[in-house]
């Protein structure tokens, strides 16, 4: 007999609103914990939206969020990251000039201390919590993709796309996230070089841990070959939940995608 799963994030009725647009209506829905849920939907569906609702980037106008039981509607961004929760987003969010340790460290800044005192007259304590970061940033390297670890105090702006996104994903995964979502993580790039941040993605699930994972993406190859359950939005509602195999063959999802003849 299967076990039941435990669920780490839930949300009901959740509710979003911009005047007379509803980016969310009333959606119920909820992830397992160490699986990988694919969000699909067409564009203008209310996937990212879902994603800054629960991120604490919008407040939502009604309905809640829940995460392994704590409220978290009200929550501020800040707030959420210290419950374990990390994402990437579509369009990147890296400093080009800075190197690839600067924008992987401020992944982890639950950990940094940012004090000022700190830094400037406990040198030697300062030195120490460098180094440990240091150390902490190239072991996620080696295991994600031991060539980056080579560049990690090369400028960001040198490397190509590819590389970009590997380093906005382990930016996300330093904190060691108990759910990590991903936005369109192949925006940008090709199905070949998607396809090699998805295996890096796995590696480091799989000798890390089994984090959860929730996984915005319009190729459908990768969610067929990444995701253990799907969940389809249209116009901010729920309109199909199941296995890659179910979702594709379920006639509203095909009308969402192309329309009705």
């Amino acid at each position: 007999m299967n076990q039941p799963k435990n669920k780490i994030l839930e949300a009901h009725h959740l509710t979003m609103r911009f005047g007379g647009v509803t980016a969310l209506d009333s959606l119920d829905m909820h992830v397992n914990e160490g699986e990988v849920l694919g969000l699909l939907g067409p564009n203008g569906s209310g996937k990212t939206t879902f994603f800054n609702v629960i991120t604490g980037l919008y407040r939502a106008t009604s309905g809640n969020v829940t995460f392994r039981g704590k409220d978290l509607t009200d929550a501020s961004a800040q707030d959420v990251y210290k419950e374990a929760i990390t994402r990437t987003f579509q369009r990147s969010r890296l400093s080009l000039p800075l190197t690839v340790f600067d924008n992987i460290a401020i992944g982890d800044n639950r950990r940094l201390n940012t004090s000022l005192l700190f830094n400037l007259f406990q040198r030697n304590q300062f030195k120490k919590e460098y180094d440990r970061i240091v150390e902490q940033v190239n072991q996620l390297l080696l295991t994600f993709n031991p060539k980056l670890a080579g560049k990690i105090f090369e400028p960001v702006a040198s490397l190509p796309m590819i590389d970009r996104r590997r380093i906005e994903i382990c930016r996300a995964l330093i904190s060691e996230p108990n759910l990590l979502l991903l936005d369109e993580p192949s925006a940008g790039m090709t199905h070949d070089e998607t396809v090699e941040v998805m295996d890096d993605i796995l590696q480091v699930r799989s000798k890390i841990k089994p984090f959860t994972i929730i996984l915005i993406e319009h190729e459908m190859g990768l969610i067929q070959r990444m995701t253990e359950r799907c969940i389809v939005l249209n116009y901010g509602k729920k309109i199909a939940e199941g296995t890659y195999d179910e979702i594709v063959n379920n006639s509203e999802v095909q009308v969402a995608y192309l329309g009705q003849e």
